[in-house]
């Protein structure tokens, strides 16, 4: 009864192979994301933010001279490295998805190019 348009046994087993081999690498990879720490900074350094590869903010760093200026300034420094880190770490985790399904688009919510 072939000629349906279904693929065959063998194809559809090999598919189900791969699914299952991606799903335990994902694995593999929230928990190498999970442990990564990924520096973002202000444009002069005085400010940086650490996130994991998950981006979870882990720890953030203030340069003594940033902290005697301004509270706006300050502010921005602090809002410009958290936008650093977030981005870096926002464009590994996206890196090593695309890595991890052989550039397979899975469109995962918060993962497009959209902002």
């Amino acid at each position: 009864m072939a000629g349906f348009g279904l693929p065959n046994f063998g194809q559809l087993t090999e598919a189900f192979k791969k699914a299952q081999q991606i799903q335990q690498n994902a694995q593999k990879l929230q928990e190498e994301l999970e442990i990564m720490e990924i520096e973002g900074a202000n444009n002069d350094n005085r400010a940086k933010i650490w996130m994991s590869g998950n981006q979870k903010p882990l720890r953030i760093e203030i340069d003594q001279t940033l902290l005697s200026e301004d509270k706006t300034i300050i502010e921005k420094a602090i809002l410009d490295a958290m936008k650093s880190a977030h981005e870096a770490s926002t464009s590994t985790m996206k890196e090593r998805m695309e890595d991890l399904t052989g550039g397979f688009k899975l469109n995962l919510p918060g993962m497009g190019d959209e902002n």
